[in-house]
């Protein structure tokens, strides 16, 4: 989640979507920190050099369970990522724009390249060693490394968000550049359909099932494909190819025009996404009970249900989001402010002191639901003082700020 979130425009709809990041953030927090107290996890923590390596997800398995927590994270688990690939599509649109071609790639390529790189290398294994230490025979650090190199693949974590939103912003970079009429098109496009936020809905939903339905039916959707620090669900790239791609049409017309307009229609019907979004989630979560197990011996009506209510979850779940802030969070909040200003830096954090917060608290008799506010209310400060104090350094920020007044002037 770059910073040009909140850099593109200061309208209504700027404000709003600047608070919805800051909503965001606070939901992929909570989703990582309630991970380790699911009711459906197994007894045992999953065992750290057996495929298919599951500890990736859940890294620290407690004891205390609540099954609560299973209907916040399924609920997410539809619409939190493509969501944030929305977002990350709309401000991606008037940066290139107000930018050009190539100052605004080597821009994401320092705000998220660079970065990335400590994250994988550093960050990720630091936040597994509590997963190898849950089951290991020798718990050292230096036999937790032996067995970390010895793994077909290099974990990288929540970072893989950021690896495929950076292809997507190269494949947005390079039609730009060289097939302007395609995005001539989507303008278009977008221009016919945002008038009615309806319309837009259930176009998104046939484009996103066109992305997604083929993959889904050979491939689990709960499948993972590793390839040495890249990750992704093997079913939904182009589902969230499709999200970026639908974003980056929004934010192609301006931040307070069709589908975003502060009070318009999307965010006066913030009721009826609700309902769609919750109509999705109730055919997916009853279609995907049904297909435990074997992926493979699954009916076919089956797998196609799970996957039409997984396209109606997502598409509900980010229109409801977006206009209740479009209708409900259109002021500025100075804490709001600040959390959106460092909101990249604590994703870059915070999934290492979740993993360590949830790992000391293992030996406790606390209730699941403590555990978990601990977890997240933890997190979420020392992971914000951090990501602030990365902000206020001086060689991070003043040639950052230079470079800015430049591009300014």
């Amino acid at each position: 989640m770059p910073r040009d979130f909140s850099e593109a425009h200061r309208g209504p709809a700027s404000i709003a979507l600047s608070n919805l990041r800051v909503v965001t953030i606070l939901i992929v927090i909570a989703f990582h920190s309630f991970l380790a107290y699911l009711g459906s996890l197994p007894d045992a923590a999953y065992p750290f050099d057996l495929s298919p390596y599951r500890w990736q997800a859940f890294p620290v398995v407690d004891s205390q369970r609540w099954f609560g927590f299973d209907l916040f994270c399924a609920w997410q688990s539809l619409s939190m990522m493509p969501l944030m690939f929305f977002l990350a599509g709309v401000f991606t649109a008037p940066s290139l724009a107000a930018k050009g071609t190539w100052t605004f790639f080597s821009d994401r390529l320092r705000r998220i390249g660079l970065p990335l790189l400590p994250a994988v290398l550093v960050l990720a294994p630091l936040t597994y060693y509590p997963a190898y230490r849950a089951t290991a025979v020798d718990p050292s650090f230096g036999a937790y490394v032996q067995s970390w190199l010895g793994l077909p693949f290099w974990p990288s974590g929540p970072q893989w968000f950021l690896w495929q939103l950076l292809f997507f912003t190269l494949v947005a970079v390079l039609l730009h550049r060289f097939v302007p009429q395609f995005m001539l098109r989507l303008a278009r496009a977008a221009a016919s359909l945002c008038e009615n936020p309806f319309r837009f809905f259930f176009a998104l939903v046939a484009v996103a099932a066109l992305a997604y339905v083929p993959l889904s039916l050979p491939f689990s959707q709960w499948a993972w494909t590793n390839i040495g620090p890249f990750a992704f669900e093997t079913p939904r790239p182009l589902l969230y190819l499709v999200y970026f791609f639908a974003g980056f049409a929004v934010g192609i017309r301006g931040l307070d025009r069709g589908l975003l307009v502060a009070d318009g229609p999307l965010a006066r019907r913030w009721w009826a996404w609700l309902a769609l979004a919750f109509a999705g989630f109730v055919l997916w979560a009853g279609a995907s009970s049904m297909a435990l197990g074997n992926w493979d011996t699954v009916p076919l009506g089956t797998k196609l249900g799970a996957a039409l209510g997984l396209l109606f979850g997502c598409a509900g779940g980010c229109f409801f989001l977006v206009a209740v802030c479009l209708r409900f969070a259109r002021k500025r909040m100075r804490w709001f402010d600040n959390l959106s200003e460092n909101a990249y830096r604590i994703y870059l954090l915070h999934y290492v002191i979740v993993v360590w917060l949830q790992y000391a608290l293992l030996d406790t008799e606390l209730p699941a639901i403590v555990k978990a506010a601990i977890v997240f209310g933890g997190t979420l400060l020392v992971a914000w003082a951090l990501a602030a104090a990365l902000g206020s350094v001086s060689f991070v920020s003043r040639p950052i700020a230079a470079a800015r007044r430049v591009r300014s002037a």
